[in-house]
């Protein structure tokens, strides 16, 4: 179960389907040729705000806000069902990592803490985290995977939208829809994966918006090394 919902956040976060661009109604369009238009439209944002809702069927929900440059700059927070809070700044080679009480008790097994956490870890980013520690990587490679549909038309808040529904040989019991703004730019709007285990939606929004990604003050920062 673990690993299945790994693997699904990080192709839904990671994936970018998009499609019914300023070149035509999507009338005339393959679902192949949408998703080719999308992932070169996705992959030239300097920078893009995803948020993640990952719900399993035993009932545990984790949240994520990410703001990203898509290279080496980002920060997001990290929300677990049970209380704990994982916020996160890289920038760079650098990571400041600021974890609260409950996620020091339940994942890092550190039962003595009693009182918040305020202040900032400044770590070295790891140069190939496997993910298992929650942190969140900036990098979205926006490639295309298994076999897509087109679907009906509907909206996304405010835009106009077509569905395009991919399934995927290594994932026998997932369907994943992508909502594809046919307005404007060729964005990926939204997507639901779907499959017995669990549901797993990602907004994209904030499409090359300025980024304001900063350290925290020095007085707010500890050093991993003590």
């Amino acid at each position: 179960m673990a690993t299945m919902t790994t693997t699904a956040l990080c192709l839904l976060a990671g994936t970018a389907l998009a499609g019914c661009g300023a070149g035509g109604t999507g009338e005339d369009r393959s679902a192949g040729d949408i998703l080719d238009e999308a992932n070169a439209t996705m992959r030239k944002l300097s920078s893009v705000t995803v948020d993640i809702t990952n719900r399993t069927a035993s009932g545990g929900t984790v949240t994520s806000h990410l703001v990203t440059d898509l290279d080496s700059r980002c920060r997001s927070r990290t929300t677990w069902s049970g209380g704990g809070v994982l916020e996160q700044i890289r920038l760079g080679t650098t990571d400041y990592v600021r974890p609260n009480r409950a996620y020091l008790q339940k994942w890092k097994k550190k039962t003595g803490v009693t009182g918040e956490q305020r202040l900032w870890v400044k770590t070295p980013v790891a140069p190939a985290s496997p993910g298992g520690d929650g942190l969140t990587s900036c990098e979205r490679p926006f490639d295309s995977f298994g076999t897509a549909k087109k679907g009906g038309s509907t909206r996304v808040g405010d835009t106009r939208a077509v569905e395009v529904v991919v399934t995927d040989k290594a994932d026998k019991d997932g369907t994943y829809t992508f909502y594809v703004a046919e307005e404007g730019e060729p964005y990926l709007l939204k997507t639901v994966y779907k499959s017995a285990a669990q549901r797993t939606t990602t907004s994209f929004s904030g499409f090359d918006e300025p980024l304001n990604l900063r350290a925290p003050k020095p007085g707010e920062v500890l050093s991993a090394g003590g």
